[in-house]
């Protein structure tokens, strides 16, 4: 019985998957006429049906691109980064759609530790340097056993410290690991979809008014209260902006 019903999963799936194919190139004949509005609707019933890619993400933004909608293109192309981050057509389309932005928001800087920090941890993922901290604790193992029953003294001193340089490796990709997760959690970008949206001090509306965001600007989500969320900008700037104003990244 068990089995049938995987069975039935897969056949469903298959199904669906096939049906999905058949309407993205139906969206895609309808893209290449130049009925960008009746692609994007049979783009997004893919998206309804839990369908996700790179490159339905990527069409989408071509063609909201196309109809000069600047919050969707530049949303649809940071989510198809989001599953191909090397893709150069992506990150090139993705500029040419930041460029129609309103706001000019100035990137601060890391220096020093900090920044070779962040770049050292950004070389592998969580799953990466987890491998990586049980490769060393392997190899720790294998040394300590080879110190344990050598007899020689220049065995015992090499595998003593290639033992501990393993075990120092392993703490230092443990570390990492757990930094990369809790860096991956607070990261929480969203796109300003809003025309114009007003960013204030504290989450209500009797609050002063700190600035002005306009739409395609992209924010980091802080916190979140009632409908309100607190957002910060690459130039260190923060504000609160209702909830209905932006629109998650990392949401599929």
């Amino acid at each position: 019985m068990k089995r049938l019903f995987l069975i039935l999963l897969l056949i469903i799936g298959h199904v669906c998957f096939g049906q999905s194919d058949m309407v993205f190139k139906e969206a895609n004949a309808l893209y290449n006429q130049g009925k960008y509005q009746d692609a994007i609707d049979m783009y997004e019933s893919i998206l309804d049906n839990g369908v996700h890619s790179a490159e339905l993400y990527f069409n989408l933004g071509n063609a909201n691109y196309k109809l000069n909608k600047i919050a969707p293109s530049i949303f649809y192309y940071e989510k198809a980064l989001q599953l191909s981050p090397s893709d150069k057509e992506i990150q090139n389309n993705l500029a040419f759609a930041q460029n129609m932005t309103i706001d000019a928001i100035e990137e601060v800087p890391e220096v020093g530790l900090s920044k070779f920090m962040k770049k050292a941890i950004n070389i592998l993922g969580f799953d990466g340097w987890a491998i990586m901290a049980i490769i060393m604790m392997l190899f720790f193992v294998g040394l300590f056993i080879l110190y344990y029953f050598s007899f020689t003294t220049q065995r015992k001193r090499m595998a003593f410290i290639f033992s501990n340089l393993s075990l120092l490796l392993m703490l230092i990709s443990l570390a990492f690991a757990f930094q990369k997760y809790n860096m991956v959690q607070k990261d929480r970008p969203a796109i300003v979809f809003s025309q114009e949206t007003e960013v204030r001090s504290e989450p209500n509306l009797r609050s002063l008014e700190a600035f002005k965001l306009h739409e395609g600007t992209k924010v980091q989500v802080l916190d979140t209260v009632n409908n309100w969320r607190k957002i910060k900008l690459t130039d260190g700037k923060t504000g609160w902006v209702a909830s209905n104003d932006i629109k998650l990244l990392n949401t599929f």
